[in-house]
């Protein structure tokens, strides 16, 4: 996959040409017009190397997922999620990443404590069984959150993806905050009293 080339876009870098000033005094002087001279903001691309839009990407995500705990946890005092905030970036398209927001256990289904992770993406697309890969990214919606069930992997070193969840994992993924927190705070949620107040929002 040839890698994708980025620029600094921000305007910062435009050259700004007087038109009147440099138009009538060449053809006072010459009497021709040089018009790539005259052009108004001509621009100076400043390209980004992956490095630095890597960098930017996960300041970006790590702040998105700042504002997101917070909204969480002061939804009610009985919500009580850690603030585990890292990020991870694609590999060779360093503008699109996901941050991790918080973890923590619940009862679901017939699991009576389950592990799960709550992150945030800044694109859209489908999660594959195995939980390790990307697909059929959407470039029309702009971001997904999702919550995956975790378990200890067979050495009980890290956490992996629990496969025994629906098959991949997944407990939810939609790209409108709303329904996100929502699901977050059921998933959060420590008595049944709280989940139906939640449940009627």
């Amino acid at each position: 996959m040839s890698k994708v080339r980025y620029f600094d876009a921000s305007g910062s870098r435009h050259t700004q040409v007087p038109m009147l000033e440099t138009f009538h005094s060449d053809f006072l002087r010459t009497g021709r017009f040089n018009r790539d001279k005259g052009r108004r903001g001509k621009e100076e691309r400043r390209y980004l190397s992956h490095d630095q839009v890597a960098e930017i990407t996960g300041r970006k995500l790590l702040a998105v997922g700042e504002h997101a705990h917070e909204r969480l946890v002061s939804f009610h005092k009985s919500i009580d999620l850690p603030k585990m905030l890292y990020h991870r970036i694609i590999d060779d398209l360093p503008h699109l990443g996901y941050c991790h927001v918080t973890a923590s256990k619940t009862r679901f289904a017939e699991f009576d404590e389950l592990k799960w992770s709550f992150y945030i993406a800044n694109f859209c697309a489908d999660i594959a069984e195995d939980g390790k890969s990307l697909s059929n990214f959407n470039r029309h919606l702009p971001r997904m959150y999702f919550a995956v069930a975790m378990q200890p992997d067979s050495e009980r070193k890290r956490l992996e993806v629990n496969r025994e969840v629906r098959g991949n994992g997944l407990l939810f993924r939609t790209h409108d905050p709303r329904i996100a927190l929502k699901n977050v705070l059921m998933l959060g949620a420590r008595s049944a009293r709280l989940r139906e107040i939640i449940r009627k929002l």
